[in-house]
């Protein structure tokens, strides 16, 4: 019996990889993220895990204003180390090439909004160091979707206090979701039941 060779990225180089690094390393499995430097890498999605990323990316869409763009599943360059995917963000229209659709990723600046739902394995990293991260990078709201005990969505909003460069809860939203910031948004958490 022979051991199957591992690839070359398996094993990381001197001070870890690179946000770049994403872009150049062959054959990464799909939804790859960056984070301090490690290739971070995700299991199978749950049922409840899509049909929320799909309820709220259809709401974003129709409620989004001019001049804002949203993207499902995206890299964003937060620094040199840290390049995560946000399940849900809305940037300015101006971060997105107005043809060709090639980019890879977006830049922090250009986020207004990264959303997380969260997953039994990604738990920690989406409550704890995510948030931590979009904050430090300047982004100026996050939404901690979570499952209730019935199957709904809960979405904990939050926004920047750019002073300490962290998130204050500015709801908890359980079977709708209505704000006025980023933008005005309403969406009906319980349609999730007829998905």
């Amino acid at each position: 019996m022979t051991a199957e060779k591992l690839p070359d990225w398996v094993f990381p180089p001197p001070g870890g990889f690179t946000a770049d690094d994403l872009d150049r390393i062959p054959d990464l499995p799909p939804h790859t993220e960056l984070i301090d430097g490690s290739l971070v890498f995700v299991g199978p999605q749950k049922s409840f895990h899509t049909l929320t990323m799909f309820l709220l990316e259809r709401a974003l869409h129709l409620q989004a204003p001019d001049g804002l763009r949203v993207r499902r599943e995206m890299t964003i360059v937060l620094d040199k180390e840290n390049r995560p995917e946000p399940d849900l963000t809305v940037l300015h229209e101006r971060a997105v090439p107005a043809a060709g659709h090639s980019e890879t990723s977006y830049r922090a600046e250009d986020v207004v909004l990264a959303a997380e739902v969260v997953s039994p394995e990604s738990a920690v990293r989406d409550r704890e160091r995510k948030p931590q991260l979009y904050a430090r990078a300047g982004i100026p709201h996050f939404w901690l979707v979570e499952r209730m005990d019935s199957g709904r969505p809960v979405v904990h909003t939050y926004e920047l206090d750019r002073v300490g460069h962290t998130y204050a809860l500015t709801g908890i939203h359980h079977d709708r979701l209505k704000v006025s910031a980023p933008f005005t948004i309403d969406i009906d958490l319980t349609e999730i039941d007829r998905m």
